[in-house]
């Protein structure tokens, strides 16, 4: 994407013709991929606009940039469905806080993102990446093998070539496990450097927006375009106050010195894929990083709570956000859409809404247990968890495989799924950049990096180095297409 906006910036090509070549792509190549949900009937215009500030001189860091958006992010102009049939009429007025800051840049928005539909919290038996509004998003490398969720469409679009960057959202390993699993790179930022306003929700405690791109520099440019503090969402107060230029800070000797901690005690990581991250801590050590074995945590209550807490959140949060939604919107409540999708087969041939309904049953978010409950897992993944990991082991960040590959594609049985960095920082709300590792059979894997709190610019320019050192990725077979 650095090369396509100087190439813009220095007229060598116009916006319009990269917006037209990118649409041109996603005609012909997405049916059947379902990687792109909609495109935006709006961006050839956008990419003229992006023309008239280059000639003028007042492009911003990103213009003329084609991104897509995962579909349940607000874009004026474009329907947010979050994937379902029962937000078909969900036309918000303006755009979400992160679109506006990617806007500000220069970014045209070229559409929407297939997704796991609600974000994949609707059945614990769904398929990734699928959704009834945009089908089945299929992964780059291997058609037949899961994209991952829940930004699905945001990872195997990017690796396919129909935009070199999107935006996805994470609450627990949906931003980092389709980015691995594409072999792009993915970040899920600090919860509340990023706005969630114009994001439907699942959890106000986890959720965050963030870039995946092709490359770390792509991350800390599209970073630095959408982070900041939001008025409506208290979580993003000290913002501000956090953010910086992320590709300025980008420092390519990050790994000198540093000592990683390698996380031991997740399970279940196949030998090839160990092999893989063998040959990546190589990597590291050989660009000055010092390798620190972690061995033991105890996950306790965040295994066994979790989930339920964000079921209660999800009861909460998705009826606030349905409540504000525009008066086409006949859904407005969780159990508007329980009902909506009882009459309606096209929403449920593959698989239920299990987890909806047991989402209704949940108590308010003043009860007194589901306090305490979130109190004790916050407190164990952040203090007692990376704070104390990083501080007892005296590492300055924690590395491991994000997940082994992708999986084949099962939509009778549902995912696959397997071992996962993801849910430690995603319950801490703490910065988690995957980055390709290398491959496993052809199959791509990524590798995690794991800081503190508002700890973006330095995991970024470890990953930076690590890209730089490693050159792991490498097209997919759609993009060769």
């Amino acid at each position: 994407m650095a090369m396509l906006a100087a190439d813009v910036a220095a007229k060598k090509t116009s916006a319009v013709d990269v917006a037209k070549a990118y649409l041109a792509r996603i005609e012909k190549l997405n049916p059947g991929f379902n990687a792109v949900l909609a495109v935006n009937p709006a961006a050839v215009d956008d990419a003229a606009e992006a023309d008239k500030r280059a000639a003028a001189g007042t492009a911003g860091a990103l213009n003329g940039m084609p991104i897509l958006i995962k579909d349940n992010i607000d874009v004026k102009g474009m329907v947010t469905t979050a994937g379902s049939l029962a937000l078909a009429d969900n036309r918000p007025e303006q755009d979400a806080p992160s679109i506006a800051g990617l806007r500000a840049a220069g970014a045209v928005i070229l559409g929407k993102a297939n997704l796991s539909e609600w974000a994949n919290i609707r059945s614990r038996y769904s398929s990734s990446g699928w959704s009834a509004v945009g089908g089945l998003a299929r992964n780059a490398h291997a058609p037949e093998r899961t994209a991952c969720g829940s930004s699905s469409g945001s990872g195997s679009a990017v690796a396919a070539g129909f935009a070199p960057a999107a935006i996805g959202t994470e609450t627990d390993g949906s931003i980092t496990c389709p980015a691995a699993a594409n072999g792009i790179v993915g970040l899920k930022p600090t919860v509340g450097l990023v706005s969630r306003t114009g994001i439907v929700p699942i959890s106000h405690v986890q959720d965050t927006a963030g870039p995946m791109t092709l490359t770390v520099t792509d991350a800390a440019a599209i970073l630095t375009a959408i982070a900041g503090s939001d008025p409506a969402d208290p979580a993003t107060k000290d913002a501000d106050a956090h953010k910086t230029d992320y590709v300025k800070a980008l420092n390519p000797d990050a790994l000198k010195g540093a000592r990683l901690g390698v996380i031991r005690f997740i399970d279940g990581y196949s030998p090839k894929t160990l092999a893989v991250f063998d040959a990546a801590l190589g990597v590291l050590k050989a660009q000055g990083a010092e390798i620190v074995e972690i061995k033991a945590f105890d996950f306790g209550v965040i295994k066994d709570k979790e989930f339920p807490l964000l079921l209660t959140e999800l009861k909460a949060d998705l009826n606030s956000y349905l409540a504000k939604t525009p008066a086409t919107v006949k859904n407005r409540t969780l159990a508007d859409i329980i009902a909506f999708n009882k009459g309606e087969p096209r929403e449920t041939p593959l698989f239920g809404q299990d987890l909806f309904e047991q989402a209704q049953g949940m108590p308010d978010l003043t009860d007194a247990s589901y306090i305490a409950d979130r109190e004790a897992v916050r407190k164990q993944a952040q203090e007692n968890g990376i704070d104390k990991l990083l501080t007892d082991h005296n590492v300055t960040a924690l590395i491991a495989p994000t997940l082994n590959p992708p999986w084949l594609i099962d939509q009778v049985n549902g995912d696959a799924g397997g071992p996962s960095s993801t849910t430690l920082p995603a319950v801490a709300g703490y910065p988690h950049l995957t980055v390709p590792m290398g491959f496993v059979e052809n199959l791509p894997v990524g590798i995690s990096f794991i800081g503190p709190a508002w700890s973006e610019a330095y995991v970024l320019s470890l990953g930076y180095a690590y890209e730089k050192a490693s050159g792991a990725r490498r097209p997919s077979m759609m993009a060769k297409k």
